[in-house]
């Protein structure tokens, strides 16, 4: 909803400020339609011919986290911090039981209580990994934690992939815009022949290219990957939630003081809060017992 509310406000004050300046909407939308072919269409073309199947693919599906916003609510949080508290007290008390879990989670019935962290390769290989890894006796925190950070970082980047197209195209539609004006200017001269008026129209009409560039650029394409990429370094903290608890598990402090470290390194505005947290691991102790 935010986002097309900015989309209406930057239509409204751009083409309304024009109107009320007293131009003339009659040029733009005269020669809009040319002009959004070659520059829409070349950015479109340039966008394809730099990116393979698979990222154009994920940068499609990624304009829709302008409008949806971040994929993890407060509510994931918390159930990512319950099923990590149950992971690590059946990790504590029957390793040999935690196999059936990590070795196949999809049909896991503890991870089948938290459906949506379940659904999330990312996630559940993260988790499974660390588990498995530390069960190979390859339990050393600080070698986890980098083999963690590296791998984070390398999924980070490939995630952003789709802020850096949309960055770049915005960057080429000033250039492609000119280009527009330019094929416009040539149009005029091969007309120089006519009435002041009307290579006066022309001329505008040429100009539009060039606003068409800018306004594309800066108004739309630029904020969108700025909001992508915003949405993404936010998901982001869904996962490094799951590497300060593990790290945490690895250097043998107690189940509980593991999730706190995790409820503490959650954004505020998605953090459970501990009297929640409390209630829910609490329900999960009496389920066990």
């Amino acid at each position: 909803m935010v986002g097309i509310i900015g989309i209406a406000v930057i239509f409204i004050t751009v083409f309304g400020g024009y109107v009320v300046a007293g131009g003339k909407m009659g040029i733009i939308l005269e020669a809009a339609p040319h002009e959004l072919i070659m520059i829409a269409g070349s950015a479109i073309g340039a966008f394809l011919l730099s990116n393979d199947f698979a990222s154009v693919k994920q940068t499609v599906k990624d304009v829709g986290k302008v409008f949806k916003g971040p994929r993890w609510k407060p509510t994931d949080y918390r159930d990512l911090l319950c099923l990590l508290f149950e992971l690590i007290r059946i990790a504590r008390t029957n390793p040999v039981g935690l196999e059936e879990h990590i070795e196949n989670p999809h049909d896991s019935s503890l991870f089948g209580r938290y459906p949506k962290v379940q659904h999330d390769h990312e996630a559940v290989d993260l988790i499974c990994d660390t588990f498995r890894a530390a069960s190979m006796n390859y339990d050393d925190p600080h070698q986890v934690e980098e083999v963690l950070d590296k791998r984070m970082e390398n999924s980070q980047n490939h995630a952003l992939h789709s802020s850096h197209a949309l960055q770049s195209m915005a960057d080429a539609l000033p250039a492609l815009g000119i280009v527009a004006a330019v094929l416009g200017v040539i149009k005029t001269m091969a007309s120089i022949d006519q009435p002041p008026e009307i290579l006066g129209g022309m001329i505008g009409g040429a100009l539009v290219g060039t606003f068409m560039g800018v306004f594309m650029a800066y108004g739309l394409v630029g904020p969108f990957a700025g909001r992508v990429k915003a949405v993404i370094d936010e998901d982001g903290h869904f996962y490094l939630l799951i590497r300060e608890v593990l790290i945490a598990n690895l250097h043998n402090h107690a189940p509980n003081i593991c999730i706190e470290v995790g409820r503490q390194n959650t954004p505020h505005h998605v953090r459970p809060t501990f009297g929640d947290l409390e209630t829910a691991l609490r329900a999960l102790k009496q389920d066990a017992a």
